[in-house]
């Protein structure tokens, strides 16, 4: 049986990018901005193994489980979650018979439950965004959700230890809203959520992504280390570490995060941290695909964070020397091209 979880979408290649207007990025201008500062020298990444199953094109969601990784693939007819071995090769896989709008992002749950993020909406049209449960005896749940403030594009998931999801958008100009639900999770139903936290990257100078210096903005990964330890956000360039305590996650994201830059790769989307939580394990979607083992830096002290003086900046303020506007909305633009170009392109016959 094939369930849709929400409206019509395009089965032919989807276009990846969806860019806010830069009128209301700037008039909700964030309060703060995570580090712009790299964290100090450690050991240089390393890579783990290669994807080259040609069911795994497009590589969005990762989590390490002991021995074993799990792998999400952007897209498909039904829920698929594949199990890797140490070499990347696919040794199980688990379904559900469900015909997902958008998967993005992957995560596991107490007692081994694997949580699938169906909440990519790259033309912002979705009326509500779901979550597919895989647990291990092998039943299947779907949760339905909706934003309070209309429709976002999310590529990010954070399954705190509590077992409550968090989600974080995906926004072109940098600043991306937190959401959880507002009432336990209904199989079948649908729970509002609220949003409980802002997390705001500049450009950072790192290279990589498939839109230049504006996927130095756009968040499209998330991870919570296995001992509760840390939550780790991740851009197409870099990532960005915050310490947690117990299941705050959004006390966790007030803090200043690590960040660390991440290999150049196309279209980097996944993001996990590895089994003994000391380092970040990372890979992007295209084949082959590197899985690489990155260090977290273990006496890095967070950049301060910079602090604006009020919610609504003036122009000067917003277009003076070493703001990060011009180049954000430079970045913003480029962006915008690539997309207009992409969706002409998808409409030739």
């Amino acid at each position: 049986m094939s369930t849709r979880t929400d409206g019509p979408r395009s089965r032919g290649v989807r276009r990846r990018l969806v860019v806010v207007p830069a009128l209301a990025w700037a008039v909700a201008w964030p309060s703060e901005a995570v580090a712009e500062e790299a964290a100090p020298a450690e050991p240089a990444p390393t890579v783990r193994c290669s994807v080259t199953d040609e069911r795994l094109p497009e590589l969005s969601g990762l989590v390490v489980v002991g021995e074993q990784m799990l792998a999400l693939n952007d897209g498909g007819s039904r829920v698929e979650v594949y199990g890797l071995d140490g070499a990347c090769r696919v040794s199980d896989v688990q379904t559900a018979a469900v015909d997902p709008f958008d998967p993005e992002d992957l995560g596991v749950g107490p007692g081994g439950t694997v949580w699938v993020a169906d909440t990519g909406d790259n033309n912002g049209e979705r009326t509500t965004v779901a979550l597919h449960v895989l647990s291990p005896d092998g039943d299947a749940s779907l949760y339905r959700m909706t934003y309070p403030d209309g429709p976002h594009d999310c590529e990010a998931l954070l399954m705190a230890p509590d077992g409550t999801p968090y989600l974080v958008t995906k926004e072109v100009l940098g600043s991306s809203g937190v959401y959880r639900p507002t009432a336990a999770l209904a199989d079948g139903g649908t729970v509002p959520m609220e949003r409980v936290a802002t997390v705001n990257v500049t450009l950072t100078g790192t290279p990589g992504g498939p839109v230049g210096r504006a996927g130095q903005l756009m968040i499209t990964g998330g991870a919570v280390a296995a001992d509760g330890s840390a939550l780790a956000l991740r851009t197409y360039t870099d990532a960005y570490v915050w310490p947690l305590a117990g299941s705050d996650v959004a006390g966790a994201l007030a803090g200043s995060p690590t960040r660390i830059p991440l290999p150049d790769s196309p279209q980097g989307e996944a993001v996990s941290f590895a089994a003994d939580s000391r380092s970040l394990v990372v890979a992007s979607e295209g084949l082959p695909s590197e899985v690489t083992v990155v260090p977290i830096p273990t006496a890095a002290t967070a950049a301060p964070t910079t602090a604006v003086a009020s919610a609504v900046p003036g122009l000067a303020e917003l277009t003076g020397e070493g703001s990060p506007l011009p180049a954000a909305l430079f970045a913003a633009l480029g962006a915008t091209v690539v997309v207009w170009f992409g969706s002409r392109i998808l409409r030739r016959p």
